[in-house]
């Protein structure tokens, strides 16, 4: 009877670790950086180098955002910069939503820290194989005001993501 037990566990066990990686078999690319202090500065740069091989399949790309109930607006505006191997760069100005009309912040997450996934780009192939890299900077600024907030609190991690379509 023991030995059944013991047995259905571990079979328990690896059937939960098998279907924890098979669930994320679309995965290209995924790594996050930590804020200090859960703030971003303006001056502070987010840089993910990343290299593709496969110039054939669709992918989507992501920008991963957590944020604790600090963050203290409903958007957050986004300025990237996606160079690819040749030099070519896209330059993008981006704006989501980081809260509902109520004010209740979107995304998962059971504590205070929510985790956003903020489609960047859909359904793209990249042209050319090689070594890229996405810059993510923060572009927030209070209404009426030039210059912008140089230390956004409530950001505590920038993530970047990249899943093959299939």
């Amino acid at each position: 009877m023991l030995k059944t037990i013991k047995s259905n566990n571990y079979l328990s066990i690896f059937l939960l670790i098998s279907t924890l990686v098979s669930c994320d078999s679309n995965r290209v690319f995924d790594d996050y950086y930590s804020m200090n202090e859960d703030s971003w500065n303006n001056s502070e740069t987010v840089m993910f180098p990343f290299t593709i091989n496969d110039t054939i399949n669709k992918h989507d790309l992501f920008i991963n955002i957590r944020n604790n109930s600090k963050y203290p607006f409903s958007n957050l505006f986004l300025i990237t910069h996606l160079s690819f191997p040749d030099g070519q760069e896209i330059v993008d100005t981006l704006e989501y939503d980081m809260t509902d009309k109520s004010g209740k912040f979107l995304g998962e997450g059971f504590s205070s820290i929510k985790e956003n996934k903020l489609y960047y780009k859909e359904n793209i192939s990249f042209p050319i194989s090689g070594d890229y890299s996405i810059a993510i900077l923060q572009a927030m600024r209070k209404s009426n005001e030039v210059d912008g907030i140089k230390s956004l609190e409530g950001v505590t991690d920038v993530g970047f993501r990249i899943e093959k379509i299939k």
